[in-house]
């Protein structure tokens, strides 16, 4: 890679990223593939819980790579705890990955099975004093994974975000986005997957637990659409639509995931 900046073209992309993130080759790496046969169900897995605070929501900002929701995360306000975590973890951001048509777009692949898009919300371990702290551990950080797919009826969870869209068009642009509770995002089912894996954009680091809900929601054709059209340059150039901001699946390297489900 000529320039340090990592994207997801093929002079920057996820094959090249390790050049510039060594991390990217590790051992940890996310996202994967998961493969039922291969899955451990755990029985004494618990129900993971999170109690957001709807006033914790501060901005909304497209940064050329994602479409990003930034939370409070000074104190524990929003927070996720329970499943394979102990203690309680604080929200700092939720972000998209999706791709350029439906039949692809998410990072974790399920079964041979790719969704439309996938959306992860970030917390961090306290414990270790600030988020740049959690990233060094490997207890540092947990985020939970959920799958979009299109669907006929739209569901009114992205609405909110999808809605702010044409605030963020262009890459650098922030919009405030108050008030909104991100647990409407999550599927009825409380199913989930888990395993030690590592963030899916560089550096790369392996500190995160992931919670990988087995339920997706359902999107419409049209809020794919605005997702899509976004773009990845700033105001003053071309219009380059951000779609397929997402890594292939990782080498698993005998990592075991479990799921709460049978």
């Amino acid at each position: 890679m000529a320039h340090s900046t990592w994207g997801y073209d093929s002079d920057n992309g996820p094959a090249r990223w390790h050049e510039n993130y060594p991390c990217a080759k590790g051992d940890k790496q996310s996202p994967i593939e998961i493969n039922s046969k291969e899955v451990k169900h755990e029985p004494s897995l618990p129900t993971w819980h999170a109690s957001y605070d709807p006033g914790a929501a501060k901005t909304i900002l497209n940064n050329g790579r994602t479409c990003r929701v930034v939370f409070d995360d000074s104190f524990d306000r929003s927070v996720l705890r329970g499943g394979p975590l102990s203690g309680a973890y604080r929200l700092r951001q939720l972000h998209l990955h999706w791709g350029s048509s439906d039949d692809h777009g998410s990072e974790h692949v399920i079964d041979g099975v790719k969704y439309a898009a996938e959306l992860h919300l970030v917390h961090w371990n306290p414990k270790h004093g600030n988020f740049a702290g959690a990233l060094k551990q490997p207890d540092g950080v947990a985020v939970v994974g959920v799958f979009l797919k299109v669907g006929k009826t739209p569901k009114p969870e992205m609405k909110r975000i999808l809605e702010e869209i044409d605030n963020i068009k262009t890459k650098g642009k922030e919009a405030p986005f108050q008030h909104f509770d991100p647990s409407i995002l999550f599927p009825k089912s409380r199913d989930y997957w888990t395993y030690h894996g590592s963030f899916t954009t560089p550096p790369c680091e392996e500190c995160i637990t992931w919670i990988l809900l087995r339920e997706p929601i359902e999107v419409s054709p049209d809020q794919m659409a605005r997702l899509r059209s976004l773009s990845k340059n700033p105001e003053n150039e071309p219009v380059i639509p951000l779609v397929d901001n997402w890594r292939p699946p990782q080498p698993v390297k005998g990592r075991v995931v479990k799921a709460s489900f049978k």
